[in-house]
């Protein structure tokens, strides 16, 4: 006889059913109960909502001593939970109840494994190759020494046999050093550039990984010691998976997307998928499921689909929904249960090593290698900063059963206090340049008979010719050398890191380089060739990875660092096909302008009209001169230029006539709206001392020219510099002009495309000219004094005056100027 099926109370079914879709979200709003509290997703909401403004909020108030947001995070976590804020009753029952973590923890671990995938996209695995000799010696003993004194504190503090596992996590939270905070600590401080910064940044980058390797194992062998080697197996086995097989197949399905036509939001949010599905094999596996998120995040290979994804899901990971995990973390830590336990004394103990052993293992580097006993206490220092991963250690060895309460609570304010201690060492440690005296900072003050620095920014490969090109022209020998060095500005997108890489012209580069690396590579042999051929000249290839929202604050920084007398930096448009100047990207605008604005030396905008395609170098150079300190400085350039005997040189300055000069000068308004005050009778006897010097020191060189133009308004100045077209000047330089509107330039400025090239520089770039030709637009370094007045690189004293040549003026006819071949010195 077939057995009767049960009978269904359908009824009952259905009241269990809605009893549990209570405990979720209500039906009715407040009209269901007294408590608004009850329900799972609004009292989830609220946590968050509170959560981020706590942790924002401390953030804010932190901020005047310096402290990473790091710490704010880690302080809001512990203030919620039950060390601070959790110890009233009200409070906890209704914010945090014991239900409440049915929803809270689940959705803390889906926040956390995205954040690895982040870390992972964000980690450039390329840099470790090339970190030198010093950093890997630091990583290596800052990875070794603190692991091994790490587990031996918590055998002498625990004795704990169930705990036998937990120096595992020990020991691998003290050898993590926060790569992303401490760059933005180092940055923030201005030491990233320095020798300190380098060798703690590349240092962090191999013990940020090694830390994921220790997580991996530490889970592994906590979780089922017996099939810990499989579970190591299992998770190596899919990392060789998603590197020969995952990766491939995604660099096939980006090839076949148009460039340009970007990602569509399948194809992005199938990304985001797989990083839940590599979370669920890892977890399979046996190991932690941020370690299959993080391999996914690594293995993706194209920057752009980086940055469209970072572009998507950082600010609402890393602003909105991780806090989640820091309340989570922050509702683990009991610092009453230390107190309890143990005295505070042993307590203290136990966290100042925890807090100095970087510092230690520094220090005991210094016997076996050259590394200075400051800079190796410095970098152990700064490598004491922490990020989210110490945390994921620390309370997967919780969740594990390694870490008691006690402990876990001892490591999280060790933590705090070791993150807490980077801002003062940065502080500490950070080099006093500013107080030596930098007298170069001008080309008019540099000497014959010294090295002349030169900073050249690149923002891409096409910068290139255009800038050797100049620095072939600028006369580099024996006596008067060039020291270049050629800085490749790289927008921070994707895994890129803000950090500044030198390269070595002398070792091989990556076997499979990236788009970026390929760049880096032929600028490098780009500037090694020209070295090569030119006698007197050094050269050195560095790249800086920064946002161009902050890049114009990096390249004065590294100026200052490197002290040029003049930074280079290629203009924002590039010359098309047909002639005409298209945008390459509104950004650069923004850098150069900040360049402009902050400089420690001179500026000049560089801009390419064709002559880098067929030219060497520049043969027929030509300045125009209407006065002021940029246009001196200009000036004081070609100069140098002229002493090449394949230069020629004409100078051209621009004088008003006497009509001209009866309008009234209006000092001009600089791009950050302060004023130049500038004194314009002195500024004239400053011009009229530097050319007389000029001539005078060129009169019996026939390969320079010097004419001057007597004109009435800005219309003949146009027509004049047409005419100069004519000539086929290779290369035109040209002061910037601020603070000195001339008559012959008033009514240029009012119709400027691009302003902080001066009146003259705009008209020579957004004219039509038949000729091809370079522009080199000229800002001179100028010192503001306490009292707001400027001192610009006087000329001196230049001895007795030069008799002046008869200049061309309005009685002679605007007609004879056809032709500007017929000047040469015996006019």
């Amino acid at each position: 006889m077939a057995a009767q099926p049960m009978p269904t109370d359908i009824d009952r079914l259905n009241k269990t059913i809605l009893c549990y879709a209570e405990t979720i979200y209500r039906f009715n709003g407040l009209w269901e109960g007294p408590d608004p509290l009850t329900p799972l997703i609004s009292l989830f909401l609220i946590q968050l909502t509170f959560s981020m403004v706590i942790i924002h909020l401390l953030v804010y108030a932190l901020k005047p001593f310096h402290q990473p947001p790091f710490v704010a995070e880690i302080l809001g976590g512990i203030l919620l939970g039950p060390s601070a804020f959790g110890r009233i009753k009200v409070y906890r029952r209704m914010m945090f109840p014991n239900y409440s973590f049915r929803v809270l923890e689940p959705m803390a671990h889906l926040f956390i494994g995205y954040y690895a995938f982040l870390a992972g996209l964000k980690m450039d695995v390329r840099a470790i190759t090339r970190t030198g000799s010093k950093s890997l010696k630091v990583a290596i003993a800052g990875t070794i020494i603190p692991f091994l004194f790490g587990s031996a504190v918590f055998f002498i503090f625990t004795n704990d046999k169930s705990q036998k596992f937990g120096f595992l996590f020990w020991g691998a939270a003290l050898t993590v050093t926060g790569f992303s905070v401490l760059s933005k600590v180092l940055e923030t401080h201005q030491i990233l550039h320095t020798e300190i910064g380098k060798t703690a940044l590349a240092s962090a980058l191999i013990s940020d990984m090694c830390s994921w390797v220790f997580l991996a194992v530490a889970f592994a062998v906590t979780s089922s010691p017996s099939n810990s080697p499989w579970s190591l197996i299992s998770t190596v086995a899919f990392l060789l998976l998603c590197v020969f097989y995952i990766r491939p197949v995604l660099s096939w399905i980006i090839q076949k997307t148009p460039e340009g036509q970007g990602y569509s939001e399948f194809y992005i949010c199938s990304i985001l998928t797989g990083v839940a599905l590599c979370g669920v094999i890892t977890d399979t596996c046996g190991t932690h499921p941020m370690i299959g998120a993080f391999i996914f995040g690594l293995v993706i290979p194209n920057e752009v689909l980086e940055a469209t994804i970072v572009e998507k899901l950082d600010d609402f990971v890393m602003g909105i929904l991780v806090p989640v995990y820091f309340v989570v973390c922050g509702l683990r830590t009991n610092i009453d249960v230390i107190s309890d336990t143990s005295s505070w004394f042993v307590v203290g103990i136990v966290i100042v090593l925890t807090c100095t052993v970087k510092a230690l293992s520094s220090l005991i580097l210094t016997m076996f290698s050259d590394l200075p006993v400051n800079e190796a206490m410095a970098v152990g220092l700064l490598s004491n900063a922490k990020g989210i991963l110490v945390l994921v250690i620390l309370e997967a060895g919780q969740i594990q059963g390694a870490l008691s309460t006690e402990t876990y609570s001892m490591m999280m304010v060790a933590v705090l206090l070791m993150t807490m201690i980077v801002t003062p060492a940065a502080i500490w440690f950070r080099p006093v340049q500013s107080t030596v005296p930098y007298k170069r900072r001008t080309l008019q003050k540099a000497k014959s008979d010294e090295e002349l620095r030169i900073l050249a920014c690149i923002y891409n490969i096409r910068n290139v010719p255009t800038i050797i090109n100049l620095l072939r022209t600028s006369n580099a020998s024996t006596k008067s050398p060039i020291s270049v060095v050629a800085l490749q500005l790289v927008e921070l997108v994707g895994r890129a890191s803000t950090m500044m890489v030198v390269h070595d012209s002398h070792s091989a580069g990556p076997r499979n380089p990236s788009h970026i690396e390929a760049q880096a590579d032929q600028i490098t042999a780009a500037f090694d060739n020209y070295e090569l051929r030119s006698e007197g000249v050094q050269t050195q290839a560095v790249t800086a990875r920064c946002a161009y929202t902050t890049m114009d604050e990096d390249i004065c920084t590294f100026a200052k660092d490197r002290r040029p007398a003049l930074i280079i930096i290629p203009f924002h448009k590039q010359q098309t096909l047909d002639g005409e100047m298209e945008d390459i990207n509104p950004s650069i605008r923004s850098v150069n302008e900040g360049v402009l604005a902050n400089a420690p030396c001179s500026v000049g905008i560089l801009i390419d009209r064709g002559l880098a395609e067929s030219h060497d170098h520049a043969s027929n150079v030509a300045v125009l001169f209407f006065g002021g300190p940029d246009d001196r400085e200009a000036l004081a350039y070609a100069w140098r230029m002229a002493d090449n005997p394949d230069v020629r040189l004409t100078v051209v300055r621009f004088i008003p006539s006497t009509d001209a000069e009866k309008l009234d000068l209006v000092e001009s308004i600089d791009k950050d709206h302060l004023s130049l005050p500038i004194d314009h009778e002195s500024e004239k006897l400053l011009d009229d001392d530097y050319l007389g010097n000029f001539k005078t020191a060129t009169m019996k060189d026939k390969s320079i020219t010097y004419c001057e133009l007597v004109l009435n308004d800005e219309e003949e100045a146009i027509k004049a510099i047409k005419l100069m077209d004519e000539n086929r000047h290779d290369l035109y330089l040209v002061g910037r002009g601020r603070g000195m509107v001339s008559p012959l330039t008033s009514g240029l400025a009012d119709w400027c495309d691009c302003p902080e090239l001066g009146p003259i520089g705009d008209l020579l770039v957004t004219s039509e000219f038949e000729s091809s030709f370079s522009v080199l637009i000229v800002q001179q370094y100028i010192k503001t004094d306490k009292d707001g007045s400027i001192r610009s690189a006087n000329s001196g004293d230049f001895g007795e005056e030069v008799i002046m040549r008869p200049s061309v003026s309005e009685s002679d006819g605007f007609e004879s100027l056809h032709s500007f071949r017929r000047w040469d010195h015996d006019n």
